[in-house]
């Protein structure tokens, strides 16, 4: 292979798994705990805020990259948050018009995406120094990495809270239900095992 060639899909996945794992947002970072703790009851809500906030922050970050010589800096905040924002108001109107029920139990937390700290750090962080493609790279796995999180919260959550996943019983129906855990005191529980259980499998961060 062409070391060129190896060198740039070593960074690639190196920038890639560095969202997803290394430097997590949620259990590394500790960002984005607002949607962590108000849309993981139930699972399917949480998969489409998942799929939203992947779009969002892949795309922001690819398009304040591709912009970032041509932005004064005296504005570049506004005009990412303006970029960003164009997403969002995309994201969130195929969400109303396709899938209304989950937008109106979403609520405002689609929109909030736009000031999410996880694709505004990106976008300031890396977006603004490196090119489009690792740009994007960058907000894909962040992306991910937080959905990840997410969905495994909803999903302990949702079984132990009503017994079913995506909607479907999957429990007995006269086994109790930990009613605290669709509640947000089960969201906090949640999230600080997840933290303490990824933290111990990988204790130190990655250089």
């Amino acid at each position: 292979m062409n070391p060129l060639l190896w060198m740039r899909r070593s960074l690639a996945v190196s920038t890639l798994r560095r969202g997803m794992w290394d430097d997590n947002p949620i259990y590394r970072q500790i960002l984005g705990i607002c949607s962590t703790l108000a849309v993981t009851n139930l699972l399917l809500n949480t998969l489409v805020m998942d799929v939203g906030l992947i779009v969002a922050t892949a795309l922001s970050s690819a398009t304040v990259s591709a912009l970032r010589h041509y932005t004064p800096k005296s504005v570049r905040m506004m005009a990412q948050v303006l970029i960003i924002a164009a997403y969002v108001i995309l994201i969130d109107l195929m969400i109303k018009a396709y899938l209304p029920d989950i937008s109106e139990a979403l609520g405002p937390y689609v929109g909030l995406i736009i000031t999410n700290c996880i694709i505004m750090g990106r976008a300031e962080a890396f977006a603004a120094k490196n090119g489009p493609w690792l740009s994007f790279l960058d907000g894909l796995g962040c992306g991910i990495g937080y959905s990840a999180i997410l969905l495994i919260i909803a999903f302990f959550r949702e079984l132990l809270g009503f017994g079913s996943l995506f909607g479907y019983p999957v429990l007995p129906a006269d086994m109790t239900r930990w009613t605290i855990m669709v509640m947000p005191p089960g969201a906090f529980f949640m999230l600080a095992l997840v933290i303490w259980f990824f933290r111990a499998v990988v204790p130190t961060r990655a250089q």
